[in-house]
């Protein structure tokens, strides 16, 4: 009996010491050595673990094609979103795992790259990291109204009824989209800019999330994609057939945005007989014949209102043409909605709203510091 005892004390311990080991492991070739002395959080893994009650599934925001998303606590009372590997991923088998795991862990590092560097009253926030794990644990603010897909397609919400809202939550996020392409250095592009990827806070203010697919771009080049990344409905399809990504691109997305919001729909929606209707080719079509107003979801309340639905509907359209040489920027987009909104800034745009927006960036030590993370990472032999 002591011996037995003894066995499983000491295969305990062993088991304590390689967990303890790997996570060591793990937190170097994440690039903790350099982060932790910077201003980014760094969480344990047993934090997160605490604070989402060892990821119940009661806890579970959403879910993607790599990630799961559960709502956290943190210190007692701060709310947060953390971010992780989809366990069914992880469960693979061992052959297929490890090449997953390393490109997984490649997004990952790249997610947290491109939203180290943006801070944005528009954009959700990245609060902290985990490094003790194979792929990192992001931990971001938690944003309480849920996904604006939601209000829009939940007929129980009522929030975005009202014909102002909707055109506050347009502004917001021509906002964020337009300090990614302008102000952000260098400039993002989103990539999949989609009502599932705007979440409306406790204000119902608008901010743009997952960044696991943006583009960092290099001035005076093209970025063609490997592979096509983004939502079906959302597309560009100039994207689609070139594989060039722009700018333009999230332009495009921002369109159909704007139509889901103009008219209630999806994208892409079934019909009966299993026939799928296209919302944007049926609302280009009411933009050429002038009938707007019976594909909306609004009864206008006066005339000023219809003008602003039928102005929006106009930049809407220009948003969504085949040639994106043609589309507006985000820029234009964001000041042409503060026209609409009539906010008395709009005219002094370039003084006001881009000297906030550069107020607000982060200092450039926290940039430096995921630059060298990015070269420790690329020299390090990952063991996964």
């Amino acid at each position: 009996i002591v011996s037995i005892t003894l066995s499983v004390v000491v295969s305990g311990l062993v088991l304590l010491i390689c967990k303890r080991r790997a996570k060591e492991r793990y937190f170097r070739q994440n690039g903790g050595e350099i982060l932790k002395h910077q201003r980014v959080k760094i969480f344990t893994e047993a934090q997160l673990a605490k604070a989402t009650n060892n990821y119940d599934t009661c806890n579970k925001l959403g879910e993607g094609g790599f990630a799961s998303v559960y709502k956290g606590r943190i210190d007692g009372d701060i709310l947060v979103a953390v971010k992780k590997l989809r366990d069914v991923l992880v469960n693979k088998p061992k052959d297929m795992n490890k090449d997953l795991s390393l490109s997984t862990h490649d997004e990952f590092m790249h997610e947290i790259s491109i939203v180290s560097q943006v801070n944005h009253k528009n954009l959700v926030k990245l609060l902290g990291i985990c490094l003790e794990t194979k792929v990192p644990l992001l931990v971001y603010e938690f944003i309480t109204n849920g996904t604006l897909h939601h209000h829009i397609h939940d007929k129980r919400s009522t929030i975005l009824h009202s014909w102002k809202n909707c055109l506050r939550v347009a502004s917001k996020v021509a906002l964020a989209l337009m300090y990614l392409h302008s102000l952000a250095d260098p400039p993002i592009i989103h990539s999949d800019v989609k009502s599932l990827n705007i979440l409306l806070d406790e204000k119902y203010s608008a901010k743009v999330s997952d960044f696991g697919a943006s583009v960092l771009m290099s001035l005076g080049k093209t970025h063609i994609a490997d592979k096509v990344q983004g939502t079906i409905g959302y597309l560009d399809p100039e994207y689609l057939i070139t594989g060039e990504l722009t700018t333009k691109s999230d332009v495009y997305s921002f369109g159909v945005v704007l139509v889901e919001l103009l008219t209630g729909e999806m994208p892409t929606q079934r019909a009966k007989y299993k026939e799928k209707i296209n919302t944007i080719q049926s609302f280009i079509s009411t933009m050429e014949n002038r009938t707007l107003i019976h594909m909306t979801k609004f009864e206008a309340s006066n005339e000023a209102e219809l003008r602003e639905i039928e102005a929006v509907g106009s930049l809407a359209r220009r948003c969504l043409n085949f040639n994106g040489i043609k589309r507006p920027t985000m820029r234009e987009v964001a000041k042409q909605l503060a026209r609409i909104n009539k906010n008395p800034w709009a005219d002094q745009w370039d003084d006001t709203e881009t000297q906030s927006l550069l107020d607000n960036m982060r200092c450039d030590s926290l940039r430096t510091s995921i630059s060298e993370m990015n070269k420790l990472e690329s020299d390090c032999s990952f063991g996964i």
